[in-house]
């Protein structure tokens, strides 16, 4: 695996590339990363591994300075799983100067959910992937780039993202990879006590409880979407959780489905607090 920090070494190490497969991480990386390495890798005659934590996708109470940098344990995972060049910027490769020109997804995506809770969230995710996709593709007349469901939302943004600026650049869904128990993971799961691991489980079971419900109420769920998503909220609270929302959406625009909609194109969504640190899940019906 060859390792590359400047934009002109990355762009060298792919000069001979016709069609790179791509996965932007931030480090810290678990199975969920690697299946999507997996993913992706057979789709492109390289794969391509970045890892960069991208200050602008932090709000400034978030933990970006206390964000788990594992690097050793990362190159060993990355080159394990078949990775053939890891882009590893420092903050003054990709930034060098002031990124004063940044992505503004459509609001109507991207100013709900998380981007209500984390505001400019996305704007920081879409300005970095934009950048990370010219680094990694400039120069070629297509590729390939890999993300997981887990985070849906970003999936989402992504997607538009791709399509509005008409970039040459396939994107892959990877599958929420999840613990035996059904924990989805994530790199922040490395903040869990062994008690809030086991209670995290409890997130995934109120989305599976709630779609369960929205089902069985058929065209009659969106009079009374409010009052159920409340519902499912309080019984998380009543566990010490911190909710910031448990929804059903639709799958193409993360809007409200309509009477009429049919489940198929519904997903379940949700973001809580426990103790400490902040989870997100969903599951599409």
């Amino acid at each position: 695996m060859q390792i590359v920090r400047t934009l002109s070494e990355l762009r060298q190490a792919l000069r001979a590339t016709e069609k790179p497969a791509f996965v932007p991480t931030m480090g810290n990386l678990h199975e969920g990363h690697l299946a999507l390495l997996r993913l992706a890798k057979p789709q492109g005659d390289v794969a391509v591994a970045s890892i960069f934590v991208n200050r602008l996708q932090f709000l400034p109470h978030e933990d970006f300075d206390s964000y788990p940098r594992t690097w050793e344990a990362d190159c060993a995972k990355l080159e394990a799983a078949g990775c053939d060049v890891l882009f590893a910027p420092r903050e003054t490769d990709l930034y060098p100067e002031p990124q004063t020109f940044k992505v503004h997804p459509d609001p109507r995506m991207a100013d709900i959910l998380e981007g209500q809770f984390r505001p400019g969230f996305f704007i920081g995710v879409a300005t970095v992937v934009m950048k990370l996709f010219q680094a990694v593709f400039a120069g070629h007349a297509q590729g390939v780039a890999a993300f997981g469901k887990k985070d849906y939302q970003q999936l989402m943004v992504i997607r538009q993202l791709v399509r509005q600026f008409a970039l040459p650049i396939q994107i892959l869904a990877g599958e929420t990879q999840r613990t035996p128990e059904g924990l989805a993971m994530s790199s922040r799961n490395g903040y869990l006590s062994e008690a809030e691991r086991v209670e995290a489980l409890q997130l995934s079971l109120a989305l599976r409880g709630l779609a369960q419900t929205a089902l069985s109420l058929g065209p009659s769920w969106p009079e009374r979407q409010q009052a159920l998503e409340q519902s499912f909220m309080n019984q998380l609270q009543a566990r010490g959780w911190q909710p910031d929302y448990l929804t059903v959406r639709r799958r193409a625009d993360l809007q409200v489905p309509g009477a009429h909609e049919p489940p198929q194109s519904w997903v379940v969504l949700g973001a809580a607090k426990l103790g400490q640190t902040r989870l997100i899940d969903n599951f599409e019906i």
